[in-house]
C-alpha cells in the first residue's frame, strides 16, 4: 500500500516540502531552513508568494482578505489568529491585506471585506464575506474544510 505524500511550504523560506501524510501530525520541519513547517498562526501573503502558497500546498488553505482600517477585520483578527492553532497542521490560515495587495483582491473579486475564502489545490472551494464570531469562524472553517 502506498504512503500519500503531502507537499507543505515552509511559513518561514517558502520551500515546497514533500512528506507523508502520516507524518503531518508530528510537528514536521522544513527540510530547507528546518523550521517548524506549522508555527500557530497565520500566514501573511502577498503578490510574490500568493500563487506558490495555493498551488504548492496540499492541504486546504483559508484566506482572510482584510484591510487595516476595516473595523470588522480588526475585532475577527485574534478569532482568525486562534484558529490557526486550532487547525494546523490540516489546514493553513493565512492573511492577505488588500490594501497593499490590491492585485489579489481584484483577482479574486473581492468585493467586502473581510472575506475568507478556502483553497484546495489553487481553486477557490468555499467563501463567506462578513466578520463572524469566534464560534462562528470555527463552525464555518470546519464545514468549508471537509
Amino acid at each position: 500500500m502506498a504512503t500519500e505524500t503531502l507537499h507543505i511550504v515552509c511559513p518561514h523560506c517558502e520551500a515546497a516540502n514533500k512528506l507523508p501524510a502520516a507524518r503531518l501530525s508530528e510537528n514536521p520541519s522544513c527540510g530547507k531552513c528546518h523550521k517548524k513547517l506549522f508555527a500557530g498562526k497565520p500566514v501573511a501573503l502577498n503578490g510574490n508568494n500568493f500563487r506558490r502558497y495555493l498551488d504548492r500546498n496540499d492541504i486546504a488553505i483559508v484566506v482572510d482578505f482584510w484591510a487595516p482600517w476595516c473595523g470588522p477585520c480588526l475585532q475577527m483578527a485574534p478569532a482568525f489568529e486562534a484558529a490557526a492553532v486550532e487547525f494546523e497542521p490540516h489546514v493553513r490560515l493565512a492573511k492577505v491585506d488588500t490594501e497593499a495587495n490590491p492585485a489579489i483582491g481584484q483577482q479574486f473579486n473581492i468585493r467586502s471585506i473581510p472575506t475568507l475564502a478556502v483553497f484546495r489545490r489553487g481553486k477557490e472551494v468555499a467563501r463567506q464575506s462578513g466578520a463572524m464570531s469566534p464560534p462562528q469562524l470555527i463552525a464555518w472553517i470546519r464545514q468549508a474544510t471537509r
